[in-house]
């Protein structure tokens, strides 16, 4: 089926539009930013499942139909391949729960015209990063979502919200400064920002140091993106004080994004692995799983304890994707780099549904009680059985009890490992696994269980919450199919086949 190529300007377009139009119809029709915020998340999913599913051909667009110069392209290019319509999947899911959530959560918030602004900012700068074929524009566009979730972080504007937009920002701005340095490197080295000329450029370069160089100083910068250990000190506060349906989008997708996509990006498509940086990336996701898991069995706030367990779980994928690296940098067997990236990219759509689930779960919980701690709770069970079976689900997904999602994600990575003879990262992973099995009966036990530790006469969340929460548990249950090949080949096989051509990313690219 052909499509112009044009229509992928789409995914950053439309949540431009409704952007601007928000605050002006809030104005004539006060309230409707909620339902234009929802259609147009909505359509994009659409878009996206049209795209992925029914197209599945990689799209390449000229903007502003500017051709290459002998082999030097000179414009900017968006690309939309496997792995950019895989994110593409889990940015405009999650973005529309979240939405279809906020209808009703954000109504005890005042402003929620900029909210909705800055969601629809924030969601277009994810979609941009995804797809764009340059690295100056990836930078743009992943500094649009970081500079609106700035502000979402201190929506509320209390002084703990504050202290944490503060924080988030000042890491932020370093990371992003980082970053800026190391693309200014590449670009003094190939007089070029289009990433496919980049990696061509590079497979003929031998100046290793400085490629060496450059890798770790983008592996800092994406680092502090990613929250990974010891770059994480901004997660657990940005993503606790920010509005629920904002925190499921941060944890969710936003660090995958931002992050961990442009890790896989530059490190497998551009740089072509290489072992002691596979190395490096593999012992962080490794640090992260455990010291991520360490810190969430000790909080008490319902919003932090998530926090925390996303730094450990985006350490299950960065340890999954570096297992793969090495496996191909040492010219292994392929099926075997195949099967660690294989549970990489399924743990990550897995963690953007469960963990997105959980804030909502989360964000029901204070929306009821106005309460976050969870020695302040206590029987709410009774009072919010929705609340209640969705965060059992979301629970055991993100434990990895069968038959929930979470559970084939994390052994396919553990398997690899042993296959691989990585033990003690296997090991590792069970390890990690139990201590977040404690930390979410520690969960369950304080927040539903046991006598209540306040009386009121407090009922279920809003009916627009209740569906999102609702269709999120549906998600978990249906995403476990993806183990079966015949599933997984329309999800993730298509961004698998992307990480493992190494070379491929740049041959697709015009003036290649």
């Amino acid at each position: 089926m052909n499509m112009e190529s044009w229509v992928i300007t789409l995914f950053f377009v439309l949540p431009f539009f409704c952007a601007f139009v928000n605050p002006l119809a809030d104005r004539i029709f006060p309230g409707v930013q909620r339902v234009l915020t929802t259609v147009m998340t909505f359509a994009l999913l659409i878009l996206t499942i049209f795209v992925c599913f029914y197209h599945q051909q990689t799209i390449v667009y000229a903007v502003g139909g500017w051709k290459p110069v002998g082999s030097v392209p000179i414009g900017i290019h968006l690309v939309l391949d496997g792995l950019s319509g895989f994110m593409l999947l889990m940015i405009n899911l999650i973005g529309f729960f979240s939405a279809f959530y906020a209808i009703d959560y954000m109504k005890e918030y005042t402003g929620g015209k900029y909210f909705y602004v800055l969601i629809c900012l924030m969601i277009a700068g994810m979609n941009g990063v995804v797809l764009s074929g340059d690295l100056f524009n990836m930078y743009v566009f992943m500094e649009l979502a970081a500079k609106s979730s700035y502000a979402l972080v201190a929506f509320g504007l209390r002084k703990d919200e504050l202290e944490a937009s503060f924080k988030y920002q000042v890491l932020g701005g370093m990371a992003s400064l980082l970053i800026l340095f190391g693309i200014t490197m590449l670009y003094w080295k190939t007089s070029t920002l289009n990433m496919a000329d980049i990696s061509n450029l590079l497979q003929n370069s031998d100046n290793d140091a400085f490629i060496l160089f450059v890798q770790l100083i983008l592996i800092t910068g994406f680092g502090v993106k990613s929250a990974l250990i010891p770059f994480h000190g901004w997660l657990p506060d940005a993503h606790s004080s920010a509005p629920s349906p904002v925190s499921a989008i941060l944890s969710g997708v936003l660090i995958k994004a931002s992050g961990i996509y442009i890790l896989m990006r530059l490190f497998i498509n551009v740089f072509h692995p290489d072992e002691y940086i596979a190395l490096v990336i593999a012992t962080l996701g490794g640090v992260s799983m455990f010291v991520g898991a360490l810190l969430a069995v000790g909080a008490l706030d319902v919003k932090r304890l998530l926090a925390y367990s996303s730094i450990s779980q985006v350490g299950y994928v960065v340890m999954g994707l570096g297992l793969g690296m090495t496996v191909i940098a040492k010219g292994e067997d392929a099926s075997a780099a195949a099967l660690t990236f294989t549970g990489a990219l399924f743990h990550m759509f897995n963690h953007s549904v469960f963990k997105g689930l959980l804030f909502l779960n989360a964000g029901s919980v204070e929306y009821a009680t106005g309460a976050r701690n969870m020695k302040q709770m206590g029987g709410l069970a009774k009072y919010m059985p929705v609340t209640f079976a969705s965060t059992f689900v979301a629970s055991m997904s993100i434990v990895g009890i069968p038959p929930f999602n979470g559970f084939f994600s994390k052994l396919l990575i553990i398997v690899a490992a042993i296959n691989g003879e990585y033990y003690f990262r296997a090991a590792l992973g069970i390890i990690v696994g139990v201590i977040t099995l404690v930390t979410f009966v520690k969960f369950q036990v304080y927040t539903f269980y046991g006598k209540p530790a306040f009386v009121s006469d407090f009922g279920e969340s809003p009916t627009f919450m209740k569906i999102s929460m609702i269709s999120l548990v549906v998600l978990c249950f249906v995403l476990s199919i993806l183990i079966i090949p015949e599933v997984r080949s329309l999800v993730i096989d298509p961004a698998l086949d992307t990480l493992l051509e190494t070379n491929g990313y740049s041959t697709k690219m015009p003036g290649s």
